[in-house]
């Protein structure tokens, strides 16, 4: 049976070996070209400006809306801030936060609470209420006669007569 086997591998090989492989053409060409890109163009250095030293403050005081609060800061023009800020919280206590800003030691704030101050000038009065009245209800409730008494559900016997049943 071997024998046989081989003979018939021998004759498949020779059949194939025969005929030549097809030439297949390929529908792209094998490698394309690299694709053809500009130099990148040159960027312009950032301009190196002057320093430019600033010094500005605001506050606010509106008694109506009872908002009171400060600013001030400046600036050395290289980089380094210093500055503070106050408002009164809704507690009336105020809070004063003074601050600095370098390239060296980056922000840092020194936040202080001051108790007491500003007081708020209105103060609610307290609610004086009164006991709601008793409920008393404007007419009688109906009178309405008791639900009658309804009979039990009356089934009759079934009408089949069951299967026997038979133990195994």
């Amino acid at each position: 049976m071997a024998a046989k086997l081989i003979i018939f591998a021998a004759c498949v090989v020779s059949a194939i070996a025969q005929y030549p492989a097809p030439a297949y053409k390929p529908a792209y060409p094998a490698a394309y070209p690299a694709p053809a890109y500009s130099a990148p163009k040159a960027y312009a250095p950032e301009p190196a400006y002057a320093p430019a030293p600033y010094n500005f403050e605001y506050s606010v005081n509106d008694p109506s809306t009872y908002d009171v609060k400060s600013q001030s800061e400046y600036s050395d023009g290289n980089g380094n801030v210093k500055g503070s800020y106050s408002l009164v919280e809704a507690d009336g206590s105020t809070r004063v936060v003074e601050y600095t800003a370098d390239d060296y030691n980056g922000f840092n704030a020194e936040v202080k609470k001051i108790e007491g101050g500003y007081k708020a000038p209105y103060s609610a009065p307290a609610p004086a209420y009164k006991a709601a009245p008793a409920y008393k209800p404007a007419y009688a409730a109906p009178a309405y006669p008791a639900p009658a008494a309804y009979p039990a559900p009356a089934y009759s016997a079934p009408a089949y007569k069951p299967a026997p049943y038979k133990a195994y």
